[in-house]
């Protein structure tokens, strides 16, 4: 391995006699260093990307949501109450009422969800990581606080007690409404929009947050019936153990999704995106080691004297072979990690100064992840190996006669 290894050493760094392949395999080595520094900047800013498009389930979402298997509610009673508080892994957990409601508001419109929480919410989900303007709701009273858009769409304003908000919901039964007996068809409360919330796009056009206590006389509960529950868990505890706890405490099925569960639509979707990125960036990869091939298949037909002078000198056409590969190897792998090096460089300048920005005051996120160095070394020097296997294959004895 050492004979091949120095020959390889020496072709690698020594320069041709023949200019046009040191042009070509000059090309060949920028080549591999570009595509090895654009893959792992593109898979870094898709890491920060994907961390910028996900903040918001850490102050929306909580470690743990109960929902119903099937159906819209579930029964949790002071007794099943009083077993979850027993839970030792539980912090706290919040009761919710969740519901399609209508919006109106001076003529203006609009279909939401009224999300009614009780007073531990703000222990499960702290509301001023995500209160956008003035105050949350005084629990008992009839004041809600509304997403960014949907104050933006009604045009509604905060603690405005002369023109109130209109909530209506259907109520309960079956057949077709009939035009005569509207009004009957829906239940409607009053309610002050107290603060504005701000977490995305989707989510302030989505929720009406108000007291549990409100939600329940516009929808006509009773005080056992909830939506879900929300909790959130002590540090460093079994999830699974806590799931093991908790399914027993409820006569119905019912569902527990994490955070990434709860958003798992979401997490495909980016995921999938992340997947097709680097297909498309290793494709690149792939067509630019082509000139690698090119470079040491072009080699071979430059040392030719120096090949046969070797043969004859007793090396086998195994070890010449393993000249040529380990040249190839050597390209593509010092190319990749002097393509990383400066992908870091570039990727450490953006999280310094950003001087990338997607709007005048964000710049465009990136982050620094050491998987994305193991993925695109290993992606370079597999597909490296590969193509120093195809060029050096072309040595053959037919060649050295």
């Amino acid at each position: 391995m050492k004979f091949p290894l120095y020959i390889a050493k020496r072709y690698l760094f020594s320069k041709s006699s023949n200019n046009a392949i040191n042009i070509i395999t000059g090309i060949a080595a920028v080549g591999v260093i570009v595509g090895a520094m654009s893959l792992f900047i593109v898979l870094s800013g898709f890491s920060g990307l994907k961390d910028f498009s996900l903040q918001f389930t850490t102050v929306f979402d909580s470690d743990l949501k109960i929902y119903p298997k099937s159906g819209k509610t579930i029964t949790f009673s002071e007794a099943s109450e009083a077993q979850l508080k027993k839970i030792n892994g539980i912090e706290s957990f919040s009761k919710v009422i969740e519901e399609r409601v209508f919006l109106q508001y001076k003529g203006r419109n609009h279909i939401a969800y009224i999300k009614g929480v009780d007073e531990n919410y703000n222990a499960v989900n702290p509301t001023d990581s995500i209160l956008f303007l003035s105050n949350w709701f005084t629990p008992g009273q009839q004041e809600v606080v509304i997403g960014f858009n949907i104050a933006h769409k009604l045009s509604l304003g905060v603690n405005d007690y002369s023109d109130l908000l209109n909530i209506y919901v259907p109520r309960p039964g079956t057949g077709q409404i009939v035009a005569t007996d509207v009004a009957n068809a829906f239940t409607k409360k009053n309610a002050v929009v107290s603060g504005i919330y701000d977490v995305n796009e989707e989510l302030n056009s989505k929720y009406v947050f108000s007291d549990i206590g409100f939600a329940r006389d516009l929808l006509k509960l009773d005080s056992t019936t909830v939506s879900s529950i929300e909790l959130k868990l002590k540090p460093n505890v079994s999830e699974e153990a806590i799931r093991a706890e908790i399914q027993p405490i409820f006569s119905e099925k019912v569902l527990i999704k994490n955070r990434i569960q709860q958003n798992d639509a979401l997490y495909k979707m980016l995921n999938t995106e992340n997947i097709a990125v680097y297909l498309i960036f290793t494709l690149v990869l792939i067509i630019a080691l082509f000139n690698v091939i090119g470079s040491i298949i072009m080699m071979i037909l430059d040392k030719r004297k120096d090949i046969k002078t070797l043969y004859n000198l007793g090396t086998t056409v195994k070890d010449i072979r393993k000249i040529f590969f380990l040249q190839g190897t050597l390209m593509t792998t010092l190319g990749g990690l002097l393509g990383i090096g400066l992908g870091i460089l570039l990727v450490w300048a953006q999280l310094q100064f950003g001087f990338v920005n997607i709007t005048q005051t964000l710049p465009y996120p990136v982050k620094f992840k050491l998987i994305n160095v193991v993925v695109v070394f290993v992606t370079i020097t597999v597909l490296g190996l590969i193509a120093s296997k195809i060029a050096s294959s072309r040595v053959r004895k037919k060649l050295l006669q």
